[in-house]
C-alpha cells in the first residue's frame, strides 16, 4: 500500500484527488516556475511537474521509512497565440489576461508526474484542453478581479467560479482546467499497477456537474512509465 503524497497545497487539487477514494497527505514544494527562453508550453508544463515531483521526493527521503511513498505532482499552463499565461502579478495584470482571452479559445495544458520513492519509477502524462471563453463584459471582469480569486490562477481565472463562469461550451477535461486531470491520473496510476477504489470518471462528473465527453477515450489510451 503506497503512502500517497500530493506535492501541492492547492485546494482545487486536493478536492479533485480526494475523488479517487485514496487517502493522501500534502507536501507543498517550492519550485522556480520561470519559463525558460524559447520553451514550448507543453515542455514547460512537463518540466515543472517533474521538478515538483523531484523536489517532493527529496523531502520524503528525509523522513524515516519513506520507501512506500508515491509522489503526485502537477503543473498547469495556459497558452494563447503562442504565449504562456502564468499567474497575474496584480489586478492590472489579471485584467490584461482576461481581456486578451475574452471571446476566444485558448489551451490549458496540465502535466502530471507520479514517482515511486522506492525505485524512482516515474510516469508523466499530459492533458491538453481547448477552453472557449465567453464574451464577458468589463463590469464582469472587474467584479471578478475584486474578489481576489484571479490572482493565484494561471490565466487569471477559475473555470469553476460560480459567479464569473468565464468558460462556455467546454468539450474537454474540466478537471484538467482546474489543475488535476483525473482520468489521466487514473491511467498513470494503472501504469504503476495502482487502481483507485472509486469510479473516478463518475465521481468527477458528479462533483463537477459536468457530462464529460472525453473520459472514455482518455482511459483507453496508454501512458508510458520510465526508469530514471
Amino acid at each position: 500500500m503506497h503512502n500517497l503524497i500530493l506535492a501541492s497545497n492547492s485546494p482545487r487539487r486536493k478536492e479533485l484527488l480526494a475523488l479517487t477514494g485514496m487517502p493522501f497527505t500534502t507536501m507543498p514544494v517550492d519550485v522556480d516556475e520561470t519559463v525558460c527562453p524559447g520553451e514550448a508550453p507543453t515542455a514547460c508544463a512537463v518540466r515543472l511537474a517533474e521538478a515538483k515531483a523531484s523536489a517532493a521526493l527529496k523531502l520524503t527521503r528525509l523522513i524515516t521509512n519513506p520507501s512506500d511513498s508515491l509522489i503526485i505532482a502537477s503543473d498547469t499552463i495556459v497558452e494563447y497565440q503562442g504565449r504562456i499565461y502564468g499567474k497575474p502579478v496584480d489586478a492590472v495584470d489579471a485584467l490584461r489576461m482576461l481581456t486578451e482571452l475574452r471571446g476566444d479559445t485558448h489551451s490549458v495544458l496540465t502535466a502530471i508526474t507520479l514517482t515511486e520513492s522506492a525505485n524512482d519509477r516515474t510516469v508523466t502524462d499530459l492533458c491538453e484542453t481547448a477552453v472557449p471563453m465567453r464574451n464577458y463584459s468589463e463590469v464582469e471582469m472587474n467584479e471578478y478581479i475584486i474578489t481576489g480569486d484571479s490572482l493565484d490562477k494561471a490565466g487569471a481565472y477559475a473555470i469553476q467560479h460560480p459567479g464569473f463562469k468565464p468558460v462556455e461550451h467546454l468539450r474537454g477535461c474540466y478537471a484538467s482546467v482546474m489543475g488535476l486531470p483525473l482520468c489521466h491520473l487514473t491511467r498513470a496510476l494503472a501504469a504503476l499497477q495502482i487502481f483507485p477504489p472509486a469510479d473516478v470518471p463518475a465521481a468527477c462528473q458528479a462533483r463537477l456537474s459536468y457530462c464529460c465527453p472525453v473520459y472514455a477515450s482518455i482511459l483507453t489510451e496508454f501512458t508510458v512509465k520510465r526508469e530514471n
